[in-house]
């Protein structure tokens, strides 16, 4: 079975893959710069950007640590990051990628339920 995903704050309706990247445009755009997608397993798949680039968290249950994509490399570090609960924060820029990687790689996620052969991630836990 294909896992399916919702978006949290929005509706129990599931999103399909083809239309995540424009939903989360579509919030970016209204000012809801975190995103949080539950699957149809229990997993969560957080997304937070400061609109140049993103955090892109996945997390198999409500205590994981997690996992989360990364930039090798990148240099610096950026914020503007606005949490739901009006926390700022700012991020190492290897610790997030540009914003079109971001809804990438959301997009590969809901598709399939894991990450690209191609992207770079770490694990946390």
């Amino acid at each position: 079975m294909i896992e399916s995903w919702v978006i949290n704050a929005d509706s129990p309706v599931p999103v399909s893959s083809a239309v995540v990247p424009e939903t989360l445009r579509s919030r970016i755009d209204s000012g809801q710069l975190e995103t949080w997608l539950t699957s149809s397993s229990g997993r969560s798949l957080a997304f937070v950007t400061n609109t140049e680039r993103a955090m892109v968290m996945l997390l198999e249950d409500e205590g994981d640590s997690g996992e989360h994509a990364v930039d090798p490399g990148a240099k610096g570090s950026s914020n503007g990051f606005v949490l739901s609960n009006g926390q700022h924060d700012e991020y190492p820029d290897e610790d997030t990628v540009p914003i079109r990687e971001a809804f990438r790689l959301v997009k590969q996620i809901v598709a399939t339920g894991s990450w690209p052969a191609d992207a770079r991630w770490v694990a946390d836990r």
